[in-house]
């Protein structure tokens, strides 16, 4: 940016037409492209919500350990969360459709592999390449979102990106339930299920979807690329498996801490330098996307590793089968599902957007607050209440972080921001997993074992020198199950009191997240928009669209002459 005073996004009038009527796609347009994009994101959804009941089968037949049973989820996790930056620079490069199909069939093909498997280690394997895929349709779906919607008209769409999560999490345990549980099909269609809907959105896509192709001079950092995924895996890797497979403090935390601090500062150096950078370090000059990013690597710790366990709550603790205790968070899918939809239309009609944010983390912290205060006793409507909270103020928290990055930075780094922000989401999440989850083990432990003096025959359980845990509910007498049950119930409250905690950080970080009028145009139109046009004296078009003019400059446009 140059010396002279920088420009502002300035607000329409109140009269301000609608994004589709100022050279854009129509509301039908709209409506008929998300509709391959939503039912992508749907698959992508679903898969993990499917697979997490049926995986204590598929462990049982395949004959695998406990280890290898976090590995089923960590491996596509970490796919994912190591993949997601790259697609997004890729889109911003490439044609938006043709990766968001290349993701589907990536994620198709890892399905169809992984239900034919035949050992743990071989499904680790392709849920490796589900992973890859899940990253890619996650960030892309945004991502041509925010090339084909302005900010301004985009709030009113977020509900139906609200209604696709809260059917997928509502319907997948129930769908993955009645596979497992149907003898002519088994858990291989927990995996299988999704193709049909993959193939289908391929061809919604084809037929609906038409994004611009920009043709610009292409330099893929391939070597940055390698140094991110090395790093962040190798970090991830450490969190997920210290603590249970090696020490916190051992040679192979140093190994694996030393090798992906290493990779992570030949990443930046590596970024600092090429011309097409991955993650480009110039977005984190800007004061709203790195407090967005802090946000959302606070509340992916929060949400992601809290809300893990509370299936294993109502599960161990309180007796309900898998496919109730997924019903019996709809209270937090419907909260989410409220307030995602009516904070979105709220926001295109009046063009505000912070005050939700803040309404939302404060919202966030205050559920996982009253959660705190849970054991094995709760009554289920005042869990209910608790969640329906908690719901709520994710559904106004985690779309409108996305939409201020979107609305602060150049059209020509729309995908890596938007990727950016989804990676420190999930890499906060998987590290909350793996955090909170040693906490959760840890309190529980100590809990059994404060209670095993009153519980007859506990010595004879634990004689071989083992904790007592999940592994002894099966073969366990009676009052140590209840024990172990108890123990867990009055433990969940620990982890939810640490993700309030954690929140906390959320609300600071948004607090100071400076309001810009949202954009009228769409990421598309941004970088199309010449410079002499958008300065043109009585132009609707965003001040800001100048800048994004100037960055484009050496960009054309497919649908234009070269």
């Amino acid at each position: 940016m140059s010396s002279t005073t920088p420009v502002r996004p300035v607000a329409g009038p109140p009269s301000l037409a609608p994004a589709e009527q100022q050279g854009g796609m129509t509301h039908q347009q709209i409506l008929s492209a998300l509709s391959g994009m939503l039912l992508a994101m749907f698959v992508a959804m679903l898969s993990s919500t499917v697979v997490s009941n049926a995986l204590p089968t598929i462990i049982t037949e395949l004959r695998g350990s406990q280890s290898q049973y976090t590995w089923v989820v960590t491996a596509t996790l970490l796919a994912s969360t190591a993949s997601t930056p790259i697609w997004g620079k890729l889109a911003d490069l490439f044609s938006k459709k043709l990766l968001i199909q290349v993701s589907i069939v990536v994620f198709v093909v890892g399905s169809m592999l992984a239900g034919l498997s035949q050992s743990v280690p071989t499904l680790i394997g392709w849920r490796v390449l589900q992973g890859l895929g899940l990253g890619g349709i996650t960030a892309l779906v945004q991502i041509a979102m925010a090339a084909m919607i302005s900010p301004r008209e985009r709030g009113r769409y977020s509900g139906l990106v609200g209604a696709v999560m809260a059917v997928a999490t509502v319907g997948g345990p129930l769908i993955g339930g009645l596979l497992v549980d149907t003898s002519w099909l088994g858990w291989r269609w927990c995996f299988y299920v999704g193709i049909p809907f993959g193939l289908i959105a391929l061809v919604l896509l084809q037929r609906t979807l038409h994004l611009p192709v920009v043709k610009r001079d292409v330099s893929i950092d391939y070597l940055g690329a390698t140094f991110l995924t090395a790093g962040v895996s190798a970090l991830l890797i450490w969190v997920t498996l210290a603590g249970s497979s090696f020490d916190w403090i051992s040679t192979e935390s140093a190994l694996f801490v030393g090798g992906g601090v290493l990779a992570v500062i030949a990443f930046v150096v590596t970024e600092l330098r090429v011309d097409e950078p991955i993650v480009p370090l110039r977005l984190f000059r800007d004061r709203t996307t790195t407090l967005s990013i802090i946000a959302s690597v606070a509340i992916g710790v929060a949400m992601f590793g809290s809300t893990v366990f509370l299936g294993q709550y109502l599960q161990i603790s309180r007796g309900y089968s898998p496919t109730a205790a997924g019903l019996l968070t709809i209270p937090m899918v419907a909260g989410l599902l409220v307030s995602s939809t009516a904070s979105g239309i709220l926001i295109s009609r009046y063009g505000r957007w912070k005050a939700y944010l803040v309404a939302g983390s404060v919202l966030v912290a205050g559920g996982f607050a009253l959660l705190a205060t849970i054991d094995h006793e709760t009554d289920m409507v005042v869990l209910g209440v608790f969640l329906a909270v908690l719901g709520l103020g994710i559904g106004m928290t985690m779309q409108n972080l996305v939409l201020a990055v979107q609305n602060t930075v150049a059209a020509r780094d729309l995908g890596a921001a938007s990727s950016a922000v989804a990676f420190f989401r999930s890499l906060g999440g998987t590290i909350g997993v793996s955090v909170l989850g040693a906490v959760l083990s840890s309190r529980v432990g100590l809990l059994i074992q404060e209670g095993l003096a009153d519980v007859p025959g506990a010595p004879a359980v634990t004689s071989g020198g083992g904790d007592v845990g999940l592994a002894d509910l099966a073969d366990a007498p009676p009052a140590l199950r209840e024990l172990i049950a108890v123990s867990y119930g009055d433990a969940t409250g620990r982890i939810f009191l640490i993700s309030a905690l954690l929140s906390i950080v959320t609300i600071v970080a948004i607090v100071f997240i400076r309001e810009v009028a949202l954009r009228t145009q769409s990421g598309d139109q941004r970088m199309q928009a010449p410079v002499d046009a958008v300065r043109a004296p009585g132009g609707t078009a965003d001040a800001t669209a100048d800048v994004d003019a100037r960055l484009a400059a050496p960009v054309r446009s497919a649908r234009r002459a070269p």
